[in-house]
Order: C-alpha cells, then structure tokens, then sequence
C-alpha cells in the first residue's frame, strides 16, 4: 500500500523559478492507480498539459509536457519530494528541468488546495 494518495486531488503553485511556466493561475488534478501517478493541469500561461509520475515512497519521478497560451509546446522532467505539513496539506517539492535544454532547470512547491 502507499503512503501517499494523490487521487483526486488538486495542487496549486506556492512558488516557482523565474524559468518556470507555471503560475498562481494553474490547476493540477492528480489521480493515481497505486504507484502510477498523472494529472492534467490548465490555467494562467498554460493551455493544457500532462504529467505522468512513478510513486515510490515519498517520490515521485514525473515527466510533463505542456501547450501554453502562446503556442509553445514544452516537456521536461521531475523529481518531487512529498510531504505532508501541519495542517495534513500534501506538498509537492520539485526539482524540474525542461527536455533539450539542460540549462533551463529550477524548483517549485505545490499546495494540495
């Protein structure tokens, strides 16, 4: 059994790098099937996008991709830390890079909301 269900939850941005696409406006909704985790996010700069994510304990190895407002279709990769705070919110730590540009990295925290 895991420790963590992201089923049916919904995330929204804490803070982000100044790299990052995502903002305040963007929605994640999560749903997981065991250690198989995806979500599909909109809102703010982002169109539409997708996030499928391996559970293993308190990780979760994702890859994403997204179409943002303006037409630009983006795709990286994540590690992401999950932990629970005082109040039982889930938060999601990431460290993210996007594909075919490995300079362009950073971090951002999600609030279960």
């Amino acid at each position: 059994m895991q420790r963590f269900n992201l089923n049916n939850k919904t995330f929204l941005l804490l803070e982000n790098s100044e790299n990052g696409k995502v903002n305040s406006d963007t929605i994640f909704r999560y749903q997981q099937e065991g250690d198989l985790v995806t979500a599909e996010y909109d809102g703010g700069p982002i169109r539409y996008g997708k996030i499928i994510a391996q559970l293993d304990g308190d990780k979760l190895q994702m890859l994403y991709q997204c179409l943002t407002v303006e037409g630009e279709l983006k795709a990286g990769k994540a590690n992401a830390q999950i932990r629970v705070d005082e109040n039982k919110k889930i938060h999601l730590h990431l460290d993210w890079k996007w594909l075919g540009d490995s300079s362009k990295k950073g971090t951002s925290e999600y609030i279960e909301n």
